[in-house]
């Protein structure tokens, strides 16, 4: 532990708090010619600035002051990736209110239950939630008033409530940005938990700046001033992995895809606005891959892509890298790390690698950016090795790493002022992080740890495999064996024994599945995430073929 003390010699530096909307006036006075580009819900696309963007901000955080939204207080969104959106993400936090992002694809009592958690006092909402919010209102007592975005041409002739435009349009853009303490709440999102309550992460203004610098750099996000950006991860998780505050720090151009997430359309946004670099989960990498393979396409500006939120199979990366000379970073991250913590690109003492090694380092989720530490300890708290083999339970902690859950206590969710990812994983001598399984995924057989996520990785190797899941089931002998669900490729032919032989020699043979269940599809969460509890649930009482009643 260290111990703080006053400095000798005080530094004789500006002291400026990092807050949010710095950003947006230095994408404003440098960079403010550059262009947003969003997909509407109708499909039209709308074209401004970033200085178009600072001064609509402008007159929405005088709208906010004339509803009396005070400093410290929630105001939540459903919403996509849209322009109004991002205005949002600027002229709540930058007004010193907390924005709060809702997932929409959760059940309707989840989100009423999330709001008054929050104690939310806004909420803006896409015109197609409408009907979401007629579910949800009548259980959200703290919402003064829910506020559509659009105008009110926008709305049904029997609705009755406020709009974005005729919001904004009653102010204007004389606005001077408070100036406030930098540890101020900036936003909340709570996390995508499969079990109880969500929990919500508490943002500040300066943990948000900081992984913005972070972000940036080379061998993270590398975005620049000469990049095209869209974020295919929504806005409504973990801010959009903070490409919305990257983007305005670099003076990126910014492409927002709203609603249509489907191969196709974000293959046509990618074309037509010159995309550089992109980011998403592996579900959405799927769909384009998808299309972009059945109709014999190519990307021309397309040339880097982070993928996180969920394992990156290796047989997507090597697509994208070999069939179409993208770059793939894998990240990791999660809500409680604002989220990014590891990115995976390749140092100096790899570049005299064969390609084959080269790619087996970047299966790993990589190393951490500055700002973060990490360590994995066993079952004791014991901190173990860095020899790529120990496996143990994965602990974080950092300047955006998360203290305590919402309303919880200082220090609430640390360990040993170590925050548990939830993560097994091992770390090699260089640093390289890689997850094998999530802790309540991990396959416990006769004593020894299988690590799901390789398994899935082997198995998404074969042609004829669209998706895999690997959950353990009960053994009477060895406790848990584990057992391969699988989604085929369309009009793909492949049975269990010739799915089991392809293990053969990848593996030890005691990891090799006990049996394979083909279905139709994964029950897929609300981030893009396969849901194995769903999974552990329907196939509870599978019993394998080497199990006799």
């Amino acid at each position: 532990m260290v111990e703080e003390c006053n400095s000798p010699v005080p530094g004789q530096m500006m002291r400026r708090p990092l807050l949010i909307s710095s950003l947006l006036r230095h994408a404003d006075r440098y960079f403010g010619q550059r262009e947003i580009v969003s997909r509407n819900e109708d499909g039209s696309i709308h074209r401004y600035t970033w200085r178009d963007c600072h001064t609509r901000t402008r007159r929405m955080a005088n709208a906010l002051s004339a509803l009396g939204i005070r400093m410290g207080e929630r105001v939540a969104t459903l919403a996509w990736n849209g322009y109004r959106h991002l205005e949002l993400y600027y002229a709540v936090s930058g007004s010193g209110a907390v924005l709060h992002t809702l997932n929409p694809r959760l059940h309707p009592e989840q989100l009423a239950w999330i709001i008054n958690d929050a104690d939310d006092k806004l909420v803006f909402f896409e015109r197609s939630f409408l009907p979401l919010i007629a579910a949800i209102a009548p259980l959200c007592p703290s919402v003064q008033a829910f506020i559509m975005l659009g105008s009110r041409a926008d709305l049904p002739a029997h609705a009755s409530m406020m709009t974005y435009e005729e919001l904004i349009g009653a102010h204007g853009g004389d606005y001077t940005w408070p100036v406030f303490e930098e540890d101020a709440a900036s936003s909340l999102c709570y996390t995508s938990g499969t079990t109880g309550h969500p929990k919500g992460v508490l943002y500040s203004h300066r943990s948000t700046i900081l992984h913005s610098y972070s972000s940036v750099m080379p061998d993270a996000m590398n975005i620049s001033a000469r990049d095209c950006v869209m974020p295919v991860v929504p806005m409504f998780h973990v801010n959009a992995w903070g490409l919305p505050y990257t983007c305005a720090l670099a003076g990126a151009k910014l492409v927002l895809p709203g609603c249509a997430l489907d191969g196709r359309s974000l293959y046509q946004l990618f074309e037509e606005e010159g995309v550089t670099f992109s980011a998403g989960v592996p579900t959405i990498w799927m769909g384009l891959l998808d299309h972009v393979r059945a109709n014999g396409l190519r990307f021309s500006t397309f040339k880097r892509t982070m993928i996180g939120g969920a394992a990156c199979p290796p047989a997507m990366s090597d697509a994208f890298r070999d069939d179409y000379g993208i770059d793939v970073v894998h990240a990791f991250g999660m809500t409680e790390l604002s989220p990014l913590a590891t990115t995976c690109t390749l140092q100096a003492q790899h570049m005299s690698m064969t390609k084959a090694e080269k790619r087996r380092v970047l299966q790993a989720q990589g190393h951490v950016l500055y700002g973060v530490d990490m360590k994995v300890i066993d079952d004791d708290g014991a901190e173990l090795p860095w020899d790529g083999e120990s496996s143990g339970h994965l602990m974080m902690r950092g300047q955006w790493v998360m203290d305590s859950y919402f309303k919880q206590p200082p220090g609430g969710a640390l360990r040993d002022g170590w925050f548990p990812t939830g993560d097994v994983a091992v770390i090699d001598a260089d640093g390289y992080m890689r997850i094998t399984d999530r802790s309540k995924d991990v396959i416990k057989s006769g004593g020894e740890w299988i690590g799901s996520i390789e398994l899935e990785n082997i198995a998404m190797t074969h042609e004829a495999v669209r998706l895999a899941a690997c959950i353990g089931v009960s053994h009477p002998k060895w406790d848990e064996r584990p057992l391969l669900v699988v989604v085929r490729k369309q009009g793909a032919v492949l049975d269990r024994d010739t799915l089991l032989g392809f293990y053969e020699g990848k593996i030890a043979r005691w990891w090799t599945p006990d049996d394979v269940v083909f279905v139709d599809a994964l029950p897929i969460g609300p981030t893009g995430k396969v849901l194995k509890n769903r999974i552990r649930e329907q196939f509870r009482d599978h019993r394998l073929p080497t199990v006799r009643a």
